[in-house]
């Protein structure tokens, strides 16, 4: 990850010249092997190297989006020392592994000791989908995933929770749309410690997409009956809602299966309690 910057790095002076674009031969040349994070300091940008050629190198930021960027530039940054990139010797290796949220997967993985700062979703299942997808994200953060069995005491949860600056908390709420129950409940919460947001969909089940279940679309099931159970009906599937859940978990296998309105909530929440 791209680490701060620190004037020890640079010499005694860090504001002397430009350190971005140090004169040749005085900072290493490093190969842009896949997998590499480096950051660019004029745009800010980091992520990692997800293809070199002779036009440039090409960096993959943690939510998909991609810059390209000319070898023949200097000052990029990786631990927060200025580095030159140049183009691999070797045919370039594989694509690194990523994880079913689309991160690079981190080798040789050691979970870090659990942060004080948690996301709470709403449900078994939500906690579940969230395991699956970002799981090895939240790993990497040390950051736990706990499930409420619904947001009706939300207020007096967060405030046994007692969120602080180096404790905060995330909730993801399911169908957090104006109006709702849910967005009155939501709106009860103040906390600057606290981020609670959510997705439109009645229940997390709908998050998935359709296709990756193998059916059209997700059914419309009459007021006053309940959800899951109506789904199950209109679908013609038999068997319980927990037999029918793990036919859906099982459909899904990277974040392409899910719909957006999820996943940028998920990534704002693991954003929100890992960002110092």
């Amino acid at each position: 990850m791209c680490g701060p910057v620190r004037s020890k790095d640079y010499g005694n002076d860090v504001l002397s010249g430009d350190w971005r674009r140090p004169r040749k031969g005085q900072i290493a040349e490093i190969p842009a092997e896949p997998g590499l994070v480096a950051e660019d300091p004029d745009s800010g940008f980091c992520g990692a190297v997800v293809a070199c050629d002779k036009f440039g190198v090409t960096l993959e930021d943690r939510f998909g989006k991609r810059r390209v960027f000319p070898l023949t530039k200097s000052g990029f940054l990786i631990d927060g020392k200025p580095v030159t990139l140049v183009r691999p010797e070797a045919a370039a290796a594989p694509a690194s592994r990523r994880s079913a949220s689309g991160s690079i997967a981190v080798q040789g993985l050691r979970a870090r000791v659990a942060k004080e700062s948690r996301i709470y979703v709403e449900g078994v299942h939500d906690a579940e989908l969230v395991e699956k997808i970002w799981g090895h994200d939240l790993r990497v953060e040390g950051v736990v995933v706990e499930y409420l069995e619904g947001v009706d005491d939300l207020p007096a949860i967060v405030e046994e929770f007692a969120p602080g600056e180096d404790r905060r908390l995330g909730v993801l709420v399911d169908h957090l749309v104006e109006g709702s129950k849910e967005s009155r409940i939501a709106a009860r919460v103040s906390s600057p410690h606290v981020l609670v947001t959510g997705h439109p969909f009645i229940d997390v089940w709908e998050a998935v997409k359709p296709a990756a279940v193998g059916i059209p679309a997700w059914p419309r099931v009459p007021r006053g009956v309940p959800w899951k159970e109506g789904v199950l009906e209109a679908l013609g599937w038999d068997g319980t809602t927990g037999a029918a859940w793990k036919r859906i978990l099982g459909s899904v296998n990277t974040y392409t299966d899910l719909e957006p309105a999820l996943l940028g909530r998920v990534e704002e929440l693991i954003d929100f309690v890992t960002t110092p």
